[in-house]
């Protein structure tokens, strides 16, 4: 299974996502994709991402026979304000040099001449968009206008923020990722202006900001049901409503589970009373 973009590029169906992972990286990005992963997530961010041990498992992975083109790469530009002292760029310099020297960073640390997604990892404004925003979305889209991404997006980006972009960027975003969260109806106003335009929403945080619901009553009996966990009814909903859930375990046999969801079915009135749960 495949999620297909506005501009005809597709990305498999679960990401991988590599945030937290330090020394372990190479070896957890190695075993994902060895357990049917074709999808990694990282950044330029040395806060929490280690970026060039994910090149580094490209590498390994190649030299057994598993070639970077048929896996999809996706990396972020993240602004001084989510960097510690090791921005991968010129601090000191405008925002345009600054995201140009990340990507170039970025390929060089993961060993590749292109990427297959590269997404703002949040905008520099809390409410709106302002100045800094577009210059970073302006210096993304050339760097997209060169082919060397196939894509472009944004993350940790809000409704508002999100309908300015698409109403006014010369290329509207292609992903968006956003942590998400069953009190929050699972970001639906996001979702839904997503939807209209043909971007890819991308979650994050399922399990991790939704505890509270592997407990409840509902989700329990779906499992039982299925013969699976909560954690794999909950990545099985985010698919049927159109999400592309990203998963960070480190345990081979939850990676093995979580890949298996696409064989599993929620009827629609289950798919409904979960994306209720919090109302």
């Amino acid at each position: 299974m495949n999620y297909t973009a506005y501009n005809n590029v597709r990305i498999p169906s679960f990401l991988y996502g590599t945030a937290w992972k330090k020394e372990a990286t190479a070896q957890l990005v190695q075993l994902a994709v060895s357990s049917g992963f074709k999808a990694i997530d990282t950044a330029n961010q040395l806060i929490h991402y280690s970026e060039a041990l994910v090149g580094e498992a490209l590498r390994a992975l190649d030299n057994k026979g598993i070639k970077r083109d048929t896996l999809f790469l996706q990396t972020k530009f993240t602004s001084v304000d989510g960097q510690d002292q090791r921005t991968p760029y010129d601090a000191a310099a405008d925002i345009t040099t600054q995201v140009h020297q990340s990507f170039e960073s970025s390929l060089t640390h993961l060993q590749t001449e292109y990427v297959d997604s590269y997404v703002l990892h949040g905008p520099y404004s809390r409410v709106g968009l302002g100045e800094a925003d577009w210059e970073v979305w302006a210096a993304m889209e050339g760097i997209y206008k060169t082919g060397r991404t196939k894509m472009i997006g944004i993350s940790n980006v809000n409704a508002g923020q999100l309908t300015q972009l698409c109403a006014k960027a010369d290329i509207k975003p292609m992903v968006v990722q956003n942590r998400c969260y069953a009190v929050l109806a699972w970001d639906k106003e996001v979702r839904e202006i997503c939807q209209a335009h043909g971007i890819i929403y991308q979650g994050f945080s399922l399990l991790t900001a939704n505890r509270q619901v592997f407990g409840d009553p509902e989700i329990r009996g779906i499992a039982k049901r299925l013969g699976t966990g909560p954690q794999q009814v909950i990545f099985r909903f985010a698919m049927q409503i159109g999400m592309l859930p990203l998963t960070g375990t480190t345990s081979e046999q939850h990676m093995k589970e979580d890949l298996q969801v696409e064989s599993l079915e929620l009827t629609p009135e289950e798919t409904r009373r979960i994306e209720m749960l919090a109302v």
